[in-house]
């Protein structure tokens, strides 16, 4: 059971903590990109929609299910099933969840860890002067040695595990208390140099221009999806977060915020690279490409380019590190709780074995880049594949259907309604919402995403 000396300390705290975990590579580069190739303004009119009426409701229910509890995951789904007469296996759901979240911290170590190697190749070797040959040599070099990738993934899961280690107001609070100005100051330092150096109109109008030729009832079911994976709802993130939080936190005003704190630094990383993008004549459909081979080509050509890329690439590792904390949180939490180890045992074990278990994803960059195991991806899309495209939707369907169906009302009450905010009044919206709505866009999401493109 966990103990008050465990619990974030404010709700400022929390609310840093919850969208440090939302915020990550994905939020930076995936959704600035997804807005700009399927309609803009338009897509973003979806993407808040999908916002409004799957990624809130689903966060909402996390934020009870875990103050409820006051476990991990798995034990906190357990406890609110027991509270309603239902069956102790719903506890699987959340074991899914930290599963899931296990596999994806496997290969998402290995891209945090090239953002972590590409800031002191700014801050000793630069890019001034660097050409498309010199940028694919330089990531040719890093990727192609497995020593040096291994060790740049093992560095990353270390630093996100010496904070762990330390506890929740020790560690990930302390952390995340830095971490989120630190982003937010960088970000918005771009942003200034992208507005005054690059192309701020093209780049206004790729991600908030209105385009009705781009937009397809498959891209709107993607801006519908997009919000429920970047926000990180399904992995048991928010329930742990949630068991660490103080009876008095709002919980939707938290919610709120961590939703519009994720959207907020996902449009100020288009403001911060599109300009750059489009002032060089450069593809924004590069994706990891662009980040790691074009972006240097940019920097090199530009006024102190070596500083604004060293920031930029920081920029990349601060959010994959406040990531990285909460996808090892939420193994370790029910580690402890079950084996009776220490923090900092746990902590070790968990990031000890998610290297090992990343080294396949690590090495389908070099040594293993030919093996594909399906005749199509390399291992390291294969394992992104079986956590995007499988485990995170189902555990969201299945969570969305307890939530809905299970969970009692008595519990939402007491956790989202307060003498002087009320709230009744959201109680049958969300059961509603979570009964029909959310699984309803999960499914569709997901089935679109093994047919074939409206």
């Amino acid at each position: 059971m966990e103990r008050k000396a465990d619990r974030f300390s404010s709700r400022t705290g929390f609310v840093l903590a919850t969208v440090g975990s939302a915020v990550g590579l994905g939020s930076i580069w995936k959704f600035p990109y997804e807005a700009g190739q399927h309609g803009g303004g338009t897509f973003l009119l979806f993407y808040a929609i999908g916002l409004a009426l799957v990624v809130l409701p689903l966060l909402l229910a996390e934020f009870v299910i875990g103050r409820h509890g006051r476990a991990d995951a798995a034990a906190s789904l357990q406890s609110a099933a027991l509270a309603a007469g239902r069956s102790p296996a719903w506890r699987w759901v959340g074991l899914a969840g930290i599963l899931t979240g296990f596999v994806i911290l496997t290969y998402y170590a290995v891209i945090a860890g090239m953002t972590m190697a590409y800031v002191p190749h700014a801050a000793l070797r630069g890019f001034a002067g660097i050409d498309a040959a010199a940028s694919a040599a330089a990531f040719a070099e890093l990727t192609g040695s497995p020593v040096a990738l291994g060790l740049w993934q093992a560095a990353f899961l270390a630093a996100a595990a010496a904070v762990v280690a330390r506890g929740v107001r020790a560690g990930v609070e302390a952390a995340c208390t830095v971490l989120m100005p630190l982003l937010g100051i960088l970000m918005v330092g771009l942003v200034i140099y992208g507005v005054v150096a690059g192309d701020a109109g093209r780049a206004a109008r790729f991600l908030l221009g209105v385009r009705l030729d781009a937009v397809s009832p498959g891209a709107a079911l993607e801006a519908l999806g997009l919000g429920f994976f970047s926000i990180g709802v399904g992995m048991g993130v928010m329930i742990t977060y949630a068991a660490y939080a103080g009876e008095t936190f709002d919980l939707r005003g938290a919610a709120l915020a961590t939703v519009l704190g994720d959207t907020a630094i996902s449009l100020l990383a288009g403001f911060a690279i599109f300009p750059i993008v489009f002032a060089e004549g450069l593809d924004p459909a590069g994706g990891a490409t662009l980040m790691f081979l074009t972006l240097p080509i940019a920097f090199g050509a530009l006024p102190f380019g070596d500083l604004l890329g060293g920031c930029f690439f920081l920029l990349l590792f601060v959010a994959a590190l406040a990531s990285g904390i909460s996808l090892i949180e939420v193994v370790v939490a029910p580690l402890v709780r079950r084996t009776g180890w220490s923090r900092a045992r746990a902590t070790v074990t968990v990031a000890a074995t998610a290297w090992v278990l990343g080294l396949p994803a690590m090495l389908s960059f070099n040594l293993w880049a030919g093996v594909r195991p399906l005749g199509a991806g390399t291992l390291f899309d294969l394992s992104d594949g079986l956590a995007s495209n499988l485990l995170l939707p189902l555990c969201g369907l299945a969570l969305s259907l307890f939530a809905g169906w299970r969970l009692p009302r008595a519990i939402y009450a007491a956790e989202l309604t307060t003498a002087r905010r009320g709230g009744t009044w959201l109680l049958p919206v969300l059961v509603v919402l979570l009964r029909w709505i959310v699984p309803g866009v999960i499914v569709a999401y997901t089935a679109a995403a093994h047919l074939p493109r409206f």
